[in-house]
């Protein structure tokens, strides 16, 4: 286990790192290429504004992490994790997910623009103001999740499950006036 570091403000092309725990890691502005993770588990970390472009996570598990701004556009996830984070302002755009779980996180103002997705599960997140233009959504379940406004695009909606309040937030959305 590593606990504890600053190592905000570094760069790093081709990190690999393989079955660790990180505790109370700090990464600010920190700027990782080629970045690979593989059964690792994130505990209690700042990673805020982490630029980690074209990353690779298998069976990656962030808990309780600061990740506002974080960058992961491009990136690719199997079997991950991310539990009670906040990553308001983060970017998933571009990403390639295959069995992701959000559960409990602040997503606010998160971008998911463009995603490539499969087996994706959120659970008790707050999405408001989050972009998920030109992501199919089919199969995907909002029910649990809370938002006042979202960005969604029309010809993806199909096969999105919402309830009953959050359709009147997506139609009011798309421009349609509800009185």
């Amino acid at each position: 286990m590593f606990e504890g570091g600053d190592y905000s403000y570094d760069t790093c092309k081709n990190l690999i790192l393989k079955q660790c725990h990180f505790k109370k890691v700090t990464m600010q502005k920190t700027r990782l290429s080629q970045w690979e993770c593989q059964n690792v588990l994130f505990e209690n970390c700042d990673f805020s504004n982490l630029e980690c472009f074209g990353a690779s996570f298998h069976r990656v598990h962030f808990k309780q992490c600061k990740l506002t701004g974080t960058n992961f556009a491009e990136s690719y996830f199997r079997d991950c994790t991310f539990e009670d984070c906040v990553a308001n302002f983060a970017s998933f755009s571009n990403t390639n997910l295959r069995t992701m779980l959000f559960r409990q996180c602040q997503l606010n103002d998160s971008e998911f623009y463009e995603m490539d997705w499969k087996h994706l599960t959120l659970q008790e997140n707050q999405l408001n103001n989050s972009n998920w233009f030109h992501t199919k959504l089919a199969t995907l379940d909002f029910r649990t999740n809370q938002f006042q406004k979202i960005a969604l695009s029309f010809e993806h909606l199909r096969g999105l499950t919402v309830d009953q309040e959050q359709a009147l937030v997506i139609a009011a959305g798309l421009g349609l006036v509800i009185d």
